[in-house]
């Protein structure tokens, strides 16, 4: 019996837009490798990304195909409502085979057996999982196919939300807090760093009363004393102390589906620069959000981060935002728009992004972030947590 999280009319809507985007590139398949589009055309869910796994649609075809490993095929099984002949499992022999084998070589038969190999072939160029190899072997099988890169077109796709998966997402942002209230609460001078990650991991797999978590996508970030201005550093086996500030950045994760949250919290009684510098964040941080609304463009947004911050005479010109929802390991980020100069995408109703800000000087660092969707009306922040610089 499937574990699919959504109903057949949600991927039939899911396949149906693909398709129109293959018809607007003159494509006539793609061979989708990224694991989150895989999931959002299938629902496939399974730990097996790290060898080569895919799923085709075509044009002509009415259902996807999946394509794995012999031993994953059950997998599909249990987490899609695919047709039997839609799941293609190749032997284990492809898998870091002494043979020269390469699970691409069975990819490329099963395009054969769609007819599309001679046809325009879109494929994830740039996705974490696709490899150089896995093209050269395409080449290689398929010599009178043209491919194209087509690494971002699902993810255009899945940039609009269903009400599912905004529930799916609310549902995360209530793991978040849990997350979020846990880790705060842990530290302390004294406490190890790695006993409050573990703190942060009970509540992100426990979640609530009603339903549990699943594992986020990137893990509980933790950069604290000298290092917060280094964003992405985890846990140590230093134990905190008075006069550190730490920078907490997590997730919840529910059906993959993410809404991260970041805050920053001090070990004893801060200095004045930092809580100035708090202040500064959490100001332009609302001045972006109430900037975010149907019909501006990515960059507006940014531009009300950075004309605030401008005011203090604090320059800065990283992006300070993202889409994102739906992911597998390393990232939950859709890679499409970016709230940053220059990115002239338009918001449209039930976008969701995550925005982290942040303002580094070589001593301190304060983070802080919100993840939320484009309403009729303006941005929703789907977490409720307190927008300030906390104190442990």
């Amino acid at each position: 019996m499937s574990r699919a999280v959504f109903d057949d009319a949600e991927y039939e809507r899911r396949l149906s837009r693909t398709r129109d985007r293959l018809r607007e590139e003159d494509l006539d398949a793609i061979v989708v490798a990224d694991p989150a589009n895989m999931n959002y055309l299938t629902g496939y869910d399974g730990w097996s990304f790290y060898v080569h796994q895919a799923v085709v649609v075509t044009l002509e075809h009415e259902e996807p195909v999946w394509v794995g490993r012999q031993m994953d095929a059950d997998g599909a099984r249990a987490t899609t409502t695919l047709s039997e002949p839609n799941i293609r499992a190749y032997s284990d022999d492809h898998v870091h085979s002494p043979h020269d084998l390469h699970p691409m070589d069975y990819v490329a038969g099963v395009l054969e057996d769609l007819e599309v190999a001679d046809g325009r072939i879109g494929l994830e160029m740039d996705a974490y999982y696709f490899t150089a190899k896995s093209y050269t072997r395409l080449q290689q099988n398929l010599p009178e196919a043209e491919f194209e890169d087509a690494t971002l077109l699902v993810g255009w796709v899945r940039v609009k939300k269903s009400d599912q998966e905004l529930e799916y997402m609310h549902q995360a942002a209530r793991i978040s807090e849990n997350a979020m209230q846990a880790g705060l609460d842990a530290i302390e001078a004294g406490v190890p760093e790695y006993e409050v990650a573990a703190e942060i991991y009970e509540a992100l797999i426990t979640g609530t009363d009603e339903y549990g978590g699943d594992y986020p996508s990137i893990v509980p970030l933790m950069p604290s004393g000298e290092h917060t201005g280094t964003p992405h550093l985890t846990w140590t086996d230093r134990e905190f102390e008075d006069g550190d500030p730490v920078i907490i950045e997590l997730s919840g994760c529910r059906h993959r589906y993410h809404s991260p949250l970041a805050r920053t919290t001090f070990v004893g009684e801060p200095p004045a620069e930092l809580e100035h510098t708090a202040e500064v964040v959490v100001e332009a941080v609302d001045a972006a959000l109430d900037a975010a609304e149907p019909g501006v463009t990515c960059e507006t947004v940014e531009k009300a981060w950075r004309d605030t911050i401008a005011k203090y005479d604090i320059e800065k010109e990283d992006r300070i935002g993202y889409s994102m929802g739906l992911g597998y390991p390393p990232d939950w980020g859709e890679h499409t728009a970016s709230i940053r100069p220059g990115d002239e995408t338009v918001l449209e109703e039930n976008m969701t992004f995550h925005m982290i800000p942040g303002i580094w000087t070589e001593d301190i660092g304060m983070e802080l972030s919100e993840t939320f969707r484009i309403t009729s009306s303006g941005a929703e922040t789907l977490a409720d947590f307190p927008r300030k610089l906390f104190r442990a």
